[in-house]
């Protein structure tokens, strides 16, 4: 899979899910929940910030998985 497919895919998921949890959060401060409860977006949000990032600066240094972006199809 290309890289700018991979991003664009990662881009785009990255977004609905920070969509979901601001949405979620403004619920919960709607309902009368403590901004505290926050954290317990935060957390998983960071999770997996922290996991895309790692598969994304593996996938651009591995110079095993570039060896086939170069043949033509």
């Amino acid at each position: 899979m290309p890289l700018e497919r991979l991003m664009l895919i990662l881009v785009i998921v990255l977004a609905a899910a920070g969509a979901t949890i601001w949405v979620a959060y403004v619920v919960m401060i709607g309902a009368g929940f403590s901004p505290m409860a926050g954290l317990a977006l935060g957390v998983p949000t960071a999770l997996f910030a922290y996991i895309a990032w790692r598969v994304i600066a593996e996938r651009v240094t591995d110079r095993e998985d570039n060896h086939y972006d170069g043949i033509d199809k």
